[in-house]
């Protein structure tokens, strides 16, 4: 209505909480995702994902499905069936272009592939993570990724703030990959970089005032 002149209210409720080596998940043993149900990640035409909003309803249904799951998360579909995050998190999966497994060192025996941002938040973790890959020399594929190729890829990770890069070990009762529900060496390596370089390239962090 045209009496609503003041602009927009915005109530936050911050919580303050040590964050120094603590991580929402355990990213040595890793998570497993369900894919949600009834719930999809909307198109920008409805409400666009790659903004940061309060309307978060569509993050709360499907992670309590995770929970009732006994789940980490809920993967997320777009209104086209192709994935787009999970309910809080970024994904990637790892595609061994060998039979014969990996070996890190050889970039060329695998490669890294992300959903395209069409209904997800491109988060900063995401994309430091394609950073180093470029960095590394580790092919990346940004695009349109289907619910089979994440249960066929030989590692997934999630990507956020708090969360860092945290190992996939199942997508709805499935084994990922050939690591036996452990993490994959790919991951291992790209976490190695991420945290070697929050530790060391100061100008990509923002120090957290001591906690008390």
């Amino acid at each position: 209505p045209l009496f609503n002149c003041y602009g927009t209210t915005l109530i936050i409720l911050p919580e303050w909480k040590p964050t120094e080596g603590a991580t929402t998940y355990d990213n040595t043993a890793g998570i497993s995702l369900v894919t949600a149900g009834a719930a999809r990640r909307s198109m920008p035409g409805v409400i666009d994902n790659k903004i940061h909003h309060n309307n978060m309803l569509q993050n709360i249904l499907p992670k309590i499905q995770a929970n009732n799951a006994g789940c980490a998360d809920s993967l997320m579909l777009d209104d086209e069936g192709f994935v787009a995050e999970t309910n809080a998190t970024n994904l990637f999966l790892v595609r061994y272009t060998s039979m014969d497994g990996v070996d890190t060192d050889d970039r060329s025996s695998y490669v890294l592939v992300t959903p395209s941002a069409d209904a997800c938040l491109p988060g900063i973790t995401r994309a430091t993570v394609l950073v180093l890959a470029d960095e590394l020399g580790i092919k990346a594929e940004v695009r349109r990724v289907s619910l089979s190729e994440f249960y066929s890829a030989d590692e997934v990770f999630t990507t956020g703030t708090m969360g860092e890069l945290t190992p996939v070990v199942e997508i709805d009762g499935r084994p990922i990959g050939w690591t036996g529900s452990k993490r994959g060496a790919v991951t291992s390596l790209l976490q190695s970089a991420y945290k070697d370089a929050v530790a060391n390239r100061l100008d990509w962090s923002t120090e957290i005032p001591a906690f008390s």
